[in-house]
């Protein structure tokens, strides 16, 4: 079900996805146009890691982070997560834990050190990642300031 794959092979079958996950779970009045130029050449950098999640071939939710050196930690090989989402009918059966730990593993065999994962405090998905041994490590907050 879940499998490391190419995001430039994907991006279509993406976009629909980043759209619902967007829906579900935005807190803020921006509406959603990701770069994906910027993925793409990250991608190309080898600093982008996609976790597809596919039931019968279709895609029902996907991962998405990037792999760097620390910025304050140059020695620590960082995933840092941009996003992740399982369709709703894809959830349950602990689909939130196996993405997850399909992560941990690509994230190992890449020599990663440290995952960052954000989550949003109305839309909270601590649980699965509390399963998984998460601790909390900061608190983000945010305020738009914009138009």
């Amino acid at each position: 079900m879940f499998h490391v794959e190419k995001f430039a092979d994907n991006l279509e079958e993406l976009k629909p996805l980043f759209f619902l996950c967007h829906d579900e779970i935005a807190s803020d009045k921006a509406a959603l146009s990701p770069n994906y130029a910027a993925y793409l050449n990250l991608e190309t950098l080898g600093s982008l890691l996609l976790i597809a999640a596919r039931e019968a071939g279709e895609l029902v939710g996907y991962y998405l982070g990037f792999v760097a050196p620390g910025l304050h930690y140059e020695t620590v090989m960082t995933l840092t997560t941009g996003s992740f989402f399982l369709h709703p009918k894809a959830r349950g059966k602990f689909a939130g834990v196996k993405l997850f730990r399909a992560v941990e593993a690509e994230a190992r065999r890449r020599g990663v050190d440290r995952i960052f994962v954000g989550v949003k405090s109305h839309k909270d998905a601590s649980a699965v990642l509390r399963r998984l041994d998460y601790g909390v490590t900061e608190t983000y907050y945010g305020k738009w300031i914009g138009d």
